[in-house]
Parts: structure tokens; C-alpha cells; sequence
């Protein structure tokens, strides 16, 4: 029998996959990673496709590893089927459940309350109740916002809603839906579903393009909400520094996009930077510019899961956006979050969790580029589905499984 709180203190060398793969150890200077000289990217499987990268460095760069000693807990393993996760006041954590509510969770992982009066969710395949975030104002006028697959006539789409925490924290009340990702489609796949609020208060989502076949279009579609980066004021109307583009609906940041599951603002320049899960290979990190189309289902270093090749099997195109950084084979990317804890080689690194990869990958990202890569946490076996820089200065994220990790500096 597991006990519910599981101690796993582990030397950091033996730790990564990139260890285990025979990537060199890196010195550290001043907090920053320095690539040991013949460093090996720690993937070691095929490529997919033959597609030639853009540009030097744009996937497997060299590998990195952390000197610095911590430790890994799982806090929890009574979480059902978490999605997101954010932190919230006291030290705690609110952690969406893909069922249709929230929970908040104590900083030591021992208390798990629920919060419930959330509108119905069509929680099939890989929908539910799905991320979450905090008014900015929160303090003050207790309002949340989340998105969710909304069930309708016809189908479903991905929705956000917003509304106001009880004072016991039991409840949600004055539920209103803002922004509805349409047109409705009877598919059970690819929602996006990212929710981050910008420096200037404004709201991002990320759509996925539904996955189908018949659906895959609509991500170059500009009258479709599907595959894009959206931005919206509080109230849901399209943000007004929004790009005006002719054909494009208003509340469209970007286009292009496939399923990105993970988006956050970097902590020194403010700007979006997304995650998102390419076919077979072609998962991809893009740092986000208004009114670019970042080219899915054009251009893609991915293949069809039958191994078919998806359009005219190209990587670049006049006027569509490369990818900072792509995986191939898929290491299937969801939540992400930059680090600004207390562990100093991952200053400012973003973290990446993985679900077919059963890993979180740190990205080392230095003007704009990836210039070292990590595995951590590969020994746990386990499906990250969201990873939180933490308000205390450690790193958590949450699994498929229902656990709660906790990463500290020993």
C-alpha cells in the first residue's frame, strides 16, 4: 500500500535522462549554465522525417544538467484528474479537475477542499474543465477565470467563462461565459485551452484546431476561431492594441496553430511564448508576435501518425514563422511555465511538461533561442500535464495520474 505523501530525495546526476544518456556534467557560473564542450542533446531516438531544420540549434540542441542538489516529493496523490494548476492566496495551489471542478490545495499537500458550481463540461476524450487563472485584481474582487469544453446543440467548443469565489471558497457564483471558441464541432480532441493574463490586463487563450481532418483547415481559416492565440479584455470583447488585419476576426492575436497546451510570459520581457503539440514529431515552442500566422497545417516537421506526409511535406514557407525549437520524435508538450525559484542554473528556463514524453523538459533560452535542453523527473513514469513556477520558489507540476510534485533546492 502507497503511503499518501511518498519522499524522494535524489542526487540530481542520476536524476535526468540526460545523465543516463551520457551527457557531461555543465559548470555553473554566476547562476548560469555553461554547455560542456561535446554535449549531447539527451534524445536519442530516430527523427520522423527528414525535413532539414531552419536553422542551427532549432532542435536537439546540446544537453545540459543541473549541479545543484534537490529534492523531488509528491505532496499528493488526491488529486483526480488534474489540468492546470495556478498559485493561489495563503501558499496554497487551485488546481482545475478535467471533471468539472477546482480544488485548493494546502501548500503541504494535506488538505484538498472542493470547489463546485461550475457550468456542465463535456469531459469526453480530451475535454473538461481545463485551465484556470486569477484576476489580477483578485484580492479584491475575488473573480476567476477558466475555460472548458462547453457542451451545446451540435457538438461542443472551448469556452471561457468567469465569475467570483464564495467567501468560504466553496463555490463559484455569477458565472458568465465571455468567449466561445466556435464554430461548434462534434470532436472530443485538441481544445487548447491555455489561459495567461498579459503585463497590460488583457486575457490570452490558446485554441487548438479540433484535430480532425475536416477541422485541420480552420487553423489558417481567420473567420474560425480554431488553432489560434486569442486576446481579449475581461469582458470579451477583442482587445483594442489588437493587429488590424483585413479578414481577420478582431479577437485573433495569431494563427496557425495546432493544439498548444502550453503558453506563459517570459519573466523579463513580458512576451508570450507557447508550447504546442505538433502530428508525429513537429512539437514546437514559439515565442508569440501579434498578427503572425505560425503555419500549421502548411508547414510542420511532423508526418501523419499512419507515417503519410501532411500537405507538401515542407518545414519553411515564404511568410510563415518557424518554431524557436521543435521535438522530433514527440514528446507530446502541455503546461508551461518559466522558472524564477531558487535552484540558480534554471534562472529563467522554461519548463516544459511532457505527456507521451513522461518527463519535464528545461529549456535554457537565451535571445530568443534554445541553447540547452534537459530531461528531469523521467524516472517517475508519469504523464505532466501542467508545471508551476511557484510563489514559494520551488517548481510543482501535476500528472495524469492525480499527484501533486514538488521540486526544491536541498
Amino acid at each position: 500500500m502507497r503511503t499518501p505523501f511518498i519522499q524522494l530525495t535524489i542526487a540530481v546526476s542520476c536524476l535526468a535522462f540526460s545523465c543516463q544518456n551520457g551527457t557531461k556534467s555543465q559548470s555553473t557560473t554566476g547562476g548560469e549554465t555553461t554547455l560542456a564542450q561535446n554535449s549531447k542533446n539527451p534524445e536519442r531516438g530516430s527523427r520522423n522525417t527528414d525535413i532539414a531544420p531552419a536553422f542551427s540549434g532549432q532542435t536537439r540542441i546540446g544537453g545540459v544538467s543541473t549541479d545543484s542538489p534537490y529534492s523531488v516529493n509528491v505532496i499528493t496523490e488526491k488529486l483526480g484528474k488534474p489540468w492546470g494548476i495556478i498559485n493561489f492566496p495563503g501558499g496554497r495551489f487551485l488546481v482545475t479537475d478535467k471533471s468539472g471542478f477546482m480544488s485548493i490545495v494546502s501548500a503541504d499537500g494535506k488538505n484538498v477542499t472542493k470547489v463546485s458550481g461550475f457550468p456542465k463540461v463535456d469531459s469526453d476524450g480530451q475535454g473538461g474543465l481545463l485551465d484556470v487563472v486569477l484576476d489580477p485584481e483578485f484580492s479584491s474582487n475575488r473573480m476567476m477565470y477558466w475555460t472548458y469544453s462547453e457542451p451545446v446543440s451540435g457538438g461542443n467548443h472551448t469556452a471561457v467563462a468567469k465569475g467570483k469565489l464564495s467567501a468560504d471558497e466553496k463555490t463559484i457564483e455569477n458565472v458568465s461565459v465571455i468567449f466561445r471558441a466556435t464554430p461548434t464541432y462534434d470532436g472530443d480532441k485538441h481544445f487548447g485551452s491555455r489561459l495567461v493574463f498579459a503585463k497590460d490586463g488583457s486575457l490570452f487563450i490558446s485554441t487548438g484546431e479540433r484535430s480532425d481532418m475536416e477541422t485541420r483547415p480552420l487553423a489558417q481559416d481567420q473567420q474560425s476561431y480554431y488553432g489560434k492565440i486569442i486576446k481579449i479584455n475581461k469582458d470579451g470583447k477583442a482587445d483594442a492594441a489588437n493587429p488590424k488585419i483585413n479578414g481577420w476576426k478582431p479577437e485573433i492575436y495569431t494563427t496557425g496553430h495546432r493544439n498548444p497546451q502550453g503558453i506563459a510570459l517570459h519573466p523579463q520581457t513580458g512576451e508570450l511564448w507557447v508550447a504546442e503539440m505538433g502530428p508525429k514529431g513537429g512539437d514546437e515552442v514559439n515565442r508569440i508576435t501579434a498578427g503572425k500566422n505560425y503555419g500549421w497545417p502548411t508547414i510542420t516537421y511532423g508526418e501523419e501518425y499512419s507515417g503519410m506526409t501532411i500537405g507538401a511535406g515542407i518545414g519553411q514557407k515564404e511568410g510563415l514563422e518557424q518554431p524557436v525549437y521543435f521535438w522530433d520524435p514527440s514528446v507530446s508538450p502541455s503546461g508551461i511555465d518559466f522558472y524564477t525559484g531558487t535552484i540558480p542554473e534554471w534562472k529563467n528556463n522554461m519548463m516544459v511538461g511532457c505527456l507521451s514524453g513522461k518527463k519535464i523538459i528545461r529549456l535554457v533560452i537565451e535571445n530568443n533561442k534554445v541553447t540547452g535542453e534537459e530531461w528531469l523527473l523521467g524516472d517517475q513514469n508519469e504523464r505532466f500535464r501542467d508545471v508551476l513556477n511557484g510563489a514559494d520558489g520551488n517548481l510543482y507540476a501535476v500528472t495524469d495520474s492525480g499527484k501533486l510534485y514538488k521540486v526544491a533546492k536541498k
